[in-house]
């Protein structure tokens, strides 16, 4: 049962919920500091109010502390679109690594196609030479395509320097 444990514990998948949950109780204090310290003191200016915590509505013996609700409101809603933005960039970066997938695949059933082809005209060291030395490559950083003898990817400006290979 021990045993079963770390498995479970130590998988790869456990451990980026982890760290997410690390980096995302971080991020959670910078965005009450920016509403607790920039935003809601930039509405005092127009409300006159400068502490929105303060706000309560006392009925009787009972307080009801909408001032405190409307900060964390606002809070919420600057987590939700971070990670809206997060995210909807995370499926942009995923939908062109697929398309990148998809163009080394066409690619490489071509490169089989010429194969093909060449092996009716051509001697075998000439199909070699052009399955083995091919004119582009994909970019490992933004995967887009790329001259196969760059040092430096005319994309997203990443440094290629040993990837020539």
């Amino acid at each position: 049962m021990l045993k079963e444990f770390k498995e479970f514990a130590t998988k790869g998948n456990i451990m980026d919920m982890a760290i997410g949950v690390i980096i995302g109780g971080a991020f959670q204090k910078i965005v009450t500091s920016l509403v607790n310290d920039i935003i809601m003191p930039a509405i005092a200016i127009f409300t006159g109010k400068v502490d929105f915590s303060d706000l309560v509505l006392t009925i009787g013996t009972s307080s009801i502390k909408y001032g405190a609700f409307i900060t964390t409101i606002v809070d919420f809603l600057i987590i939700a679109f971070s990670i809206f933005i997060a995210i909807k960039s995370f499926n942009k970066l995923n939908s062109k690594t697929k398309e990148n997938l998809e163009k080394m695949a066409e690619n490489n059933k071509y490169l089989k196609k010429s194969k093909k082809k060449c092996s009716k005209n051509k001697k075998e060291e000439d199909i070699k030479e052009v399955v083995e030395n091919p004119t582009t490559k994909i970019c490992p950083f933004c995967f887009s395509e790329i001259n196969y003898k760059a040092t430096k990817c005319s994309h997203c400006t990443s440094d290629l320097i040993g990837d020539n290979e």
